[in-house]
């Protein structure tokens, strides 16, 4: 190991991160990206732009550029240049930065094949253009582009290369992978090999992710002996992107034991900011970002949790300013929802808390996963349920279009008999009423709608559950009714459903209780 533990993160999410397809930073997005990525997140390095692309570009650079010397963080923007003289040195001093990184041939090929220059006509430009650069004040890196197929193909032109910027005032050799073709043991190989020949040259390393590998390709390379490796947030970049800064810092940390500068707990804040700038959405298992990664849904695991923090690892939520939760559906058990039910300081009664479970797995379903933000509602719901089962929905089809009358098939099981009816009207539920009403038994009519409320939980999304809440008025008498289903149309069918049923069972009440009348009326009487 080498004996500096420390290693650079020099982040290119605003430079190599928009060659990502159909990426492009407005300026002010650009300028809240660096300001957040040095300010807050605290990279060593940033690279956030490449020189006269245009005059956006160049208005971004000058506002990075103003804001970071302000804070005295000038040193740590850099801005990509060209072997071209004295253009990409002027752009980049006009814009205030003060560091270029010189993009230069790492392979034969891509000298011989792109520029029709022989190496020594190569080193020719690359020396006027670091000169005049130097002599601007500013500081130069020079990427190889290419270097990793350079190394396996033409390894005598990247030493050759190397030696020849020696002595040129450069300040680092950034070796990229650029087609992402490296292995990790091709990465430790190469990399051992480069610092051992130019003991005195700091080298970076910029890993591309093609074939899935940057990860392990910079674990390789910090393991090799390299102390600067560029990623981006989210993996942006161009075909499968670059490392994710995310997922190089906690393996840097957690498997090798080296230490970075970031404040890994705004990790995801930065990501998130990327992830609505760029219109790349980040998928919900990646590591560390991702929206599930902390969320157990098998209620194996949520027991181990509860009984011993089983299945919880180094990797803790905590860190990154997130929380654990433990997912509620199909696969969930009883600590599952103990353990939801603690997050809220909920504690329902064994027989409540049976029947809370039993409708978390009915609704899971048809529903993958139930969020804590749903259970208050399918608490209520089960709490105010009771176990009148007068009349039940066996199935319903529901059919609705654009400026057409709603449809609905029913079929439901009213004390025991089955029946089937249709109904029309301006939108499902109203269709599912005129429906209903033909299965009723003529002395039971409806009470009057007064209220129709429907909800969703807070922070709910469009998949999550809905609560009706109807109001009815019968006699003078108002009462409500509540419904909780993951399509809204449903919920206000369970709402009525449930009206319905408490109807029912007065009215059978009603009827025991007029014989058991006559009887003690007829008793009184024969008594007298």
């Amino acid at each position: 190991m080498h004996p500096n533990n420390h290693v650079q993160l020099l982040d290119t999410t605003l430079r190599d991160g928009e060659q990502t397809r159909n990426v492009s930073f407005a300026t002010s997005e650009k300028v809240s990206i660096a300001e957040a990525l040095l300010g807050a997140l605290r990279v060593d390095r940033i690279e956030v732009a490449s020189a006269s692309v245009s005059e956006g570009e160049r208005e971004a650079v000058t506002r990075i550029a103003d804001w970071a010397a302000t804070e005295g963080h000038l040193d740590r923007v850099e801005v990509l240049g060209f072997v071209d003289e004295r253009k990409s040195a002027d752009w980049i001093e006009s814009a205030g930065a003060r560091v270029l990184n010189l993009l230069t041939k790492g392979s034969e090929r891509h000298c011989r094949t792109q520029l029709r220059k022989t190496l020594d006509q190569h080193l020719a430009d690359i020396r006027r253009t670091v000169s005049y650069a130097l002599d601007r004040n500013l500081r130069v890196n020079a990427y190889l582009e290419d270097w990793s197929n350079g190394y396996r193909d033409s390894p005598d032109y990247v030493f050759r290369l190397v030696e020849g910027l020696q002595g040129t005032g450069l300040a680092r050799v950034m070796l990229p992978d650029t087609l992402g073709v490296m292995t990790p043991e091709d990465v430790q190989r190469a990399l051992a090999d480069m610092i051992a020949r130019f003991p005195e040259q700091p080298f970076d390393f910029h890993p591309h992710n093609d074939y899935g590998l940057a990860t392990a390709n910079s674990m390789a390379a910090v393991r090799a002996g390299v102390r600067a490796i560029h990623c981006t947030v989210n993996c942006l970049g161009e075909r499968a992107g670059n490392v994710s800064l995310a997922e190089v810092a906690v393996v840097l940390r957690d498997k090798m034991g080296m230490t970075l500068s970031i404040d890994e707990s705004k990790i995801v804040t930065l990501s998130r900011m990327v992830e609505s700038f760029s219109g790349k959405r980040v998928a919900e298992n990646a590591p560390v970002i991702g929206a599930d990664v902390f969320t157990q849904t098998s209620g194996v695991h949520a027991d181990g949790d509860r009984k011993g923090a089983l299945y919880q690892t180094l990797l803790s939520p905590e860190r990154f300013d997130r929380k654990r939760t433990y997912a509620l559906g199909k696969m969930s058990g009883k600590a599952s929802l103990k353990k939801n039910l603690e997050e809220l300081g909920i504690r329902l009664a064994p027989e409540d808390e049976a029947e809370v479970l039993k409708r978390i797995v009915k609704l899971g379903d048809t529903k993958a996963t139930i969020t804590a933000d749903d259970l208050p509602f399918i608490i209520a719901d089960v709490l105010e349920s009771k176990d009148y089962k007068h009349i039940s929905l066996l199935s319903c089809s529901v059919t609705s279009g654009l400026d057409l009358e709603s449809t609905v098939s029913i079929r439901v099981d009213v004390d025991g008999e089955i029946h089937k009816a249709s109904g029309s009207g301006n939108g499902g539920f109203d269709a599912f009423i005129d429906a209903v009403k033909k299965v009723l038994p003529a002395h039971v009519g409806l009470p009057d709608l007064i209220d129709y409320e429907l909800h969703i939980p807070t922070g709910g999304s469009t998949a999550a559950l809905t609560e009706v809440l109807i109001t009815w008025r019968d006699d003078g008498r108002t009462f409500r009714t509540r419904g909780v289903n993951a399509n809204q149309v449903f919920a206000g069918i369970e709402a009525t459903l449930r009206m319905l049923n408490m109807r029912l069972h007065q009215i059978a009440e009603a009827r025991t209780a007029s014989p058991a009348r006559a009887a003690n009326r007829q008793g009184a009487r024969t008594s007298t």
